[in-house]
């Protein structure tokens, strides 16, 4: 009966063996596509939340290239077109010690003067810090108002002939609703503590005194905006009574009236101007939580309306 039970017990053994082995195997692999699991969606929350750089992988090989950053849409503190992202992409590819030249491609409408005045003062201050470095603007479909603000701080212009480019103006818009609110009966209280608190309130009579006020405000944008234009432009310009009255003119009429300088695209400028054929892109882009972050903070702003403005948005377009 012993030898009977020794091999009962051997394969007893044997099969416990085996299967404690299949389940540290199973174990092993449980663990392992856990942690990939995680590698991959850390990975992915790092792209999401704009951790990885925008840098193409000429700027870390060490070659000499020309330096690309896009300025596309409306310019405004809460867009992709906003100072602080083209200001810091700016100082990156000139601080690059392989740009040999940089290119602001633009297309845009125009939008905020302030953001443009930011990004413009900017330019010129990196052009008298990195004087060896060169900026070229390049305008694709258009390049208007606040957007030629900015363009007009570069080296030089280049368009295709039918862009859009001009537009050297400022807008303030609104709405007036009083012969609606007359025709439904309805009746506007507001209360101020301040005489001019309801300043271009649109559901208020116009006032004559608050329009002569903004006339004279946008008066003085403007009048920034030619200042910012001359001085960039100089000697360029082939000024005319309409040059500044807000018009705008195709790439090919803007080089003759001293607005744009030549034909190009971005990668002729590159190739035959700078002399760098290859193009590293120094765009930065705002990542979710930066995105989120501006949502949720216009989200609590807009809980108090009575601290906000009551004019209308004020553009350089």
């Amino acid at each position: 009966m012993s030898e009977p039970n020794n091999w009962e017990r051997g394969v007893l053994e044997k099969l416990a063996m085996s299967a404690i082995q299949e389940q540290r195997r199973a174990r092993h692999w449980s663990i392992f596509f856990k942690v990939l699991t995680f590698g991959y969606l850390f990975i992915v929350l790092f792209l999401f939340m704009g951790w990885v750089g925008s840098k193409s992988d000429g700027a870390l090989s060490g070659d000499k290239h020309t330096a690309l950053i896009d300025l596309n849409g409306v310019i405004s503190a809460d867009s992709n077109a906003n100072a602080d992202n083209v200001i810091g992409s700016l100082q990156e590819a000139f601080k690059d010690s392989n740009t040999q030249g940089i290119i602001l491609r633009i297309n845009s409408p125009g939008g905020s003067p302030v953001q443009a005045g930011y990004i413009n003062d900017e330019i010129r201050r990196l052009r008298v810090q990195y004087p060896n470095i060169p900026l070229y603007v390049v305008v694709e479909d258009m390049c208007a108002s606040g957007g030629y603000y900015i363009a007009a701080a570069a080296d030089k212009i280049y368009v295709n002939k039918a862009s859009i480019v001009g537009s050297i103006g400022v807008l303030m818009d609104g709405f007036g609703f009083t012969g609606v609110m007359d025709k439904l009966g309805v009746e506007r209280r507001l209360m101020t503590a301040g005489e001019n608190k309801g300043f271009m309130d649109p559901f208020s009579p116009r006032n004559p005194k608050h329009e002569e006020f903004t006339r004279k405000m946008l008066a003085e944008i403007h009048q920034q905006f030619i200042d910012v234009v001359r001085q960039g432009r100089g000697k360029r310009l082939q000024e005319t009574p309409e040059m500044f009255s807000g018009l705008f003119w195709t790439g090919e009429q803007s080089i003759k009236m001293g607005l744009a300088d030549e034909i190009g695209s971005v990668d002729s400028v590159a190739r035959d101007v700078i002399k760098a054929e290859d193009i590293v892109d120094f765009t930065m882009h705002e990542g979710i939580a930066d995105r989120l972050a501006k949502k949720f903070g216009a989200g609590v702003a807009s809980a108090f309306p009575g601290f906000g403005a009551q004019v209308g948005g004020m553009a350089l377009q």
